[in-house]
C-alpha cells in the first residue's frame, strides 16, 4: 500500500518531464522523415538558337580606378573684416549676389571719424599758421633755429595726424577686392562690427577646385600638374581637372592627405561645398568582362546565360561597374566559360 502511494506521488513529475521531452524532440525536428542528401534538380537549359554569337570569357589586366570623395571649394575666396569699432550702417549685398571689384558693399557709422577728421584738420590748419609765422621771423632773424624746427615738426606731426584719420574713414567703406559672389553675410544693419569681425564674403566662380583626403596609399599615384578626372553632383557633368596641390601632411585620423585639384572649364555654375568624386589609378589587376548586352537583370538580380554542349544555361553573376559597352563580372563567371552575346528569350 505505502509503495502505491509512492508511485502516484511521483507519476505526475515523472510524465511531466516525458511530456517535455516530446515536445523537445517534435520542435527540433527528430521525429520527421529523414531526406537522404542529394543534388537538386538543375535549372532547365535552354535551346542554342542557329548561328547565335557567342563570346568566350577571357582575363585581362583592367585598370583599377579609386573613387575619392571630396568637396568643391573656390580657390580664391576673402573673407571681409572691420578694421574699426563701428554700427554698421547700410548694407549694399546679401548673399548670392554677383558684385564687381571695389562696389561699395558696407557702410559703417563713420561720424565719429569725422569728428575726428575736422579736429585734425582745424589743427593742421593752426600748425601750418604758425609754420610759415615762424619762417618768416627766421628769415629776418627774429627768432632762432630752433624755434623754426620746432614749428615744423608741429606741422608735419598734424598732416601725419590728417592723413591718419583719412585712412581711417576709407575704412568705414567696405568694397569688394575681386569680382565675385557674395556669401556668408553674418551681420545686419545696426549690429556693431569690432575690429577682425567677419562681415562677409566673396568667393570668384571662375576659379574652382575640389579639395579630397586621399588615402595615403595612393598619394603617390599624384603628382602636381598631372590630369585627373573630376565628377560633379550638380552640376552633374565630369571635369578635367590637374592637381594643384598636396598638402605635406597626414591626418592621424583618417590617415589622408588633402589633395587640391584645380577644375578646368568652369562656367560659373559650380557652388562651394558641392559633392564630387576625384578618380585615381591604382593598380592593375585581374579582370573578367563580357559584353553589356549579354547581362539580363531581374530585379536586383543579374544573370547570364552559359553555353555548354549546344545549350544554354542561366547562371547568377555579381557585376561590377560598366566600362563603355562592357560589364565587369565579379563571381560567377571563369576565363574559358563562353556565353551567349544575346541572351535567348526564357518562358
Amino acid at each position: 500500500m505505502k509503495l502505491a502511494l509512492n508511485f502516484k506521488k511521483h507519476l505526475k513529475p515523472i510524465l511531466g518531464i516525458v511530456g517535455l521531452a516530446v515536445v523537445i524532440a517534435w520542435s527540433g525536428g527528430f521525429l520527421a522523415k529523414k531526406v537522404r542528401p542529394g543534388k537538386l534538380e538543375s535549372q532547365p537549359d535552354l535551346a542554342l538558337p542557329a548561328g547565335a554569337e557567342t563570346v568566350e570569357v577571357q582575363a585581362e589586366t583592367a585598370p583599377v580606378r579609386v573613387e575619392v570623395v571630396g568637396t568643391t571649394a573656390s580657390e580664391e575666396k576673402i573673407n571681409l573684416s572691420a578694421r574699426i569699432p563701428a554700427y554698421v550702417g547700410e548694407i549694399y549685398a546679401s548673399a548670392g549676389d554677383r558684385v564687381k571689384k571695389g562696389q561699395k558693399l558696407i557702410a559703417l557709422d563713420a561720424r565719429d571719424i569725422r569728428q575726428k577728421l575736422a579736429a585734425a584738420e582745424a589743427q593742421l590748419n593752426q600748425a601750418q599758421t604758425e609754420y610759415e609765422r615762424t619762417q618768416k621771423l627766421f628769415e629776418s632773424q627774429a627768432t632762432t633755429q630752433q624755434a623754426l624746427t620746432a614749428a615744423e615738426s608741429m606741422y608735419n606731426a598734424a598732416r601725419a595726424q590728417v592723413a591718419e584719420v583719412k585712412v581711417m574713414l576709407t575704412y568705414a567703406q567696405v568694397e569688394s577686392p575681386i569680382d565675385g559672389i557674395v556669401t556668408e553675410r553674418r551681420v545686419e544693419a545696426g549690429d556693431l562690427a569690432a575690429p577682425g569681425m567677419l562681415l562677409l564674403a566673396v568667393y570668384d566662380p571662375q576659379r574652382m577646385r575640389l579639395e579630397a583626403p586621399v588615402p595615403v596609399r595612393l598619394v603617390d599615384r599624384l603628382v602636381l600638374g598631372q590630369e585627373v578626372e573630376v565628377a560633379l553632383d550638380r552640376p552633374a557633368r565630369t571635369f578635367k581637372g590637374a592637381v594643384a596641390e598636396i598638402v605635406s601632411e597626414v591626418d592621424a585620423a583618417t590617415r589622408t592627405q588633402l589633395v587640391k585639384v584645380h577644375l578646368d572649364g568652369v562656367e560659373g555654375d559650380v557652388l562651394p561645398g558641392t559633392f564630387g568624386r576625384l578618380w585615381v589609378d591604382a593598380e592593375p589587376r585581374e579582370a573578367i568582362f563580357v559584353p553589356a548586352s549579354a547581362v539580363v537583370r531581374i530585379g536586383q538580380l543579374a544573370f547570364v546565360q552559359v553555353v555548354r554542349d549546344g545549350r544554354a544555361f542561366r547562371r547568377l553573376v555579381k557585376t561590377g561597374p560598366a566600362q563603355g559597352d562592357r560589364v565587369e563580372i565579379l563571381s560567377g563567371l571563369r576565363a574559358g566559360d563562353v556565353v551567349l552575346a544575346q541572351p535567348v528569350q526564357e518562358g
